[in-house]
């Protein structure tokens, strides 16, 4: 039961609304969202002519289901600007995907949308811990990624002095926390393990740093992966969720001392979970695709975003919004290997069990004789000495033991040498495709 006897955690009143008070702001919101999409939006008049709909059909949340989802590809089918709903001049900002795999995915900001981002941003790094006054260091990258600037913007819009450092320059980064000392750090979790590792380079212990909150995002982690990082740091790691086609970090967030599952601010987005092979809603609690619908977005509205993020949705604890669970995968990252579905995230639980194993991995597929075949590359973890060749080839056998009896497939396991697995300081490459091109 939520105790709202103490509102003195809670930045705004809305976080503990009752479900009925959010509906009611809910569902006009949805219906605006909808309309506007419809009237401004040519690829939305299109489409929703094609599924047989109108905004006029949408009376209740039951009816959203009857509209057709967004994806990906249609923003880029709709390059640059398409998919804008105001005139290009009130676009105060835009941001883009890097385009690695075709045209990048374009999103726009009014003014009104920027300062809603920032107030959505403030109120995750506030549910985390976070205060007015406290430092945030914020390694996540500027420029048209929208993780740097959405976090940083939130962060001064609560009142916390900012260091924006951005990501690599990691032995800059230790000094820095080392001379700033900072109260709060973003970052990826693999890019936070690496700052770790330099702490340690350099002769430090990360867990004697100011640093007393972690926030991570825009990669999925498992909760093996959190309670390294809070080891390492002796803190407290938050996980943030948020993506660029709906409004960029800050869509959903943990709160302090709870840390089971991501509270959504469902007064400016509204979830859904579907089955991903069908595209039918499934019932709260059961696992599926999250899509994503905002409701108070103006330049770039956003009807059924399809996330590709695996979870399930929860009901509210600290917080009376809905909760996702921690992102299991993504169904553009699973690998199919030899019939059996396979995820990073469920290799990575798995290797972070066995003592000698580091979090830093890859997983290399390839192909012989018509048949692909996984190999987790995984180095020694740095201070369990050099472990000999008997030694490394008994923690692969457990490891490839482990992940045959628990997901059922057959890896081959190499215990690398410390720092052998390439770093980065965005998103971690978890998977190097070595098939040839079909």
């Amino acid at each position: 039961m939520l105790d709202t006897s103490d509102r003195s955690e809670v930045r705004e009143p809305i976080e503990i609304a009752s479900r009925d008070e959010i509906a009611a702001l809910q569902l006009p919101r949805l219906r605006a969202t909808v309309r506007l999409a419809y009237d401004k939006v040519p690829h939305y008049r299109r489409a929703f002519e094609q599924a047989g709909v109108h905004p006029d059909d949408l009376r209740s949340f039951d009816d959203l289901r009857r509209f057709p989802f967004t994806c990906k590809d249609d923003l880029r089918a709709n390059y640059p600007f398409g998919m804008f709903a105001v005139p290009r001049e009130q676009v105060l900002r835009i941001h883009a995907s890097s385009g690695t795999t075709g045209k990048p995915t374009v999103v726009g900001y009014t003014r009104a949308d920027i300062n809603t981002w920032a107030e959505v941003m403030a109120r995750s790094i506030h549910a985390a811990g976070g205060r007015a006054g406290d430092i945030f260091h914020i390694t996540h990258g500027y420029g048209l990624f929208t993780g740097g600037l959405g976090v940083h913007y939130g962060a001064e819009h609560l009142g916390c002095t900012v260091v924006p450092i951005s990501g690599g320059q990691t032995p800059r980064q230790v000094q820095l926390i080392t001379d700033f000392r900072p109260d709060l750090i973003i970052g990826t979790p693999s890019y936070m393990l690496a700052i770790a590792d330099e702490f340690e380079r350099q002769g430090l212990d990360p867990r004697a740093s100011s640093l007393r909150v972690v926030m991570c995002g825009a990669e999925p982690w498992t909760v093996a992966m959190r309670h390294e990082i809070e080891a390492r740091f002796d803190v407290n790691a938050y996980d943030l969720y948020g993506l660029s086609e709906i409004i960029g970090p800050g869509v959903a967030c943990e709160c302090a001392g709870s840390k089971d599952g991501l509270h959504i601010w469902e007064d400016h987005f509204f979830p859904e979970i579907i089955d991903p092979a069908t595209g039918e809603p499934l019932p709260d609690g059961q696992p599926g695709e999250l899509v994503l619908t905002t409701l108070t977005k103006q330049a770039l509205p956003i009807i059924r975003y399809r996330t590709r993020d695996l979870t399930r949705l929860l009901p509210g604890t600290a917080r009376t919004m809905r909760r996702i669970q921690k992102i299991a995968g993504r169904t553009d990252d699973m690998l199919i290997i030899r019939g059996v579905n396979v995820f990073p995230s469920q290799i990575e639980e798995l290797l972070l069990k066995e003592p000698l194993l580091s979090p830093h991995y890859v997983l290399e597929v390839t192909r012989r004789d018509h048949l692909d075949a996984l190999a987790v590359v995984v180095e020694a973890r740095p201070g369990t000495g050099a472990p000999d060749e008997a030694a490394r080839q008994t923690c692969a056998g457990r490891l490839a033991h482990a992940v045959k009896a628990y997901i059922g497939v057959n890896v081959r396991v190499r215990v690398a040498e410390a720092g052998e697995v390439e770093r980065s300081v965005g998103k971690a490459k978890r998977i190097i495709d070595l098939r040839p091109p079909a």
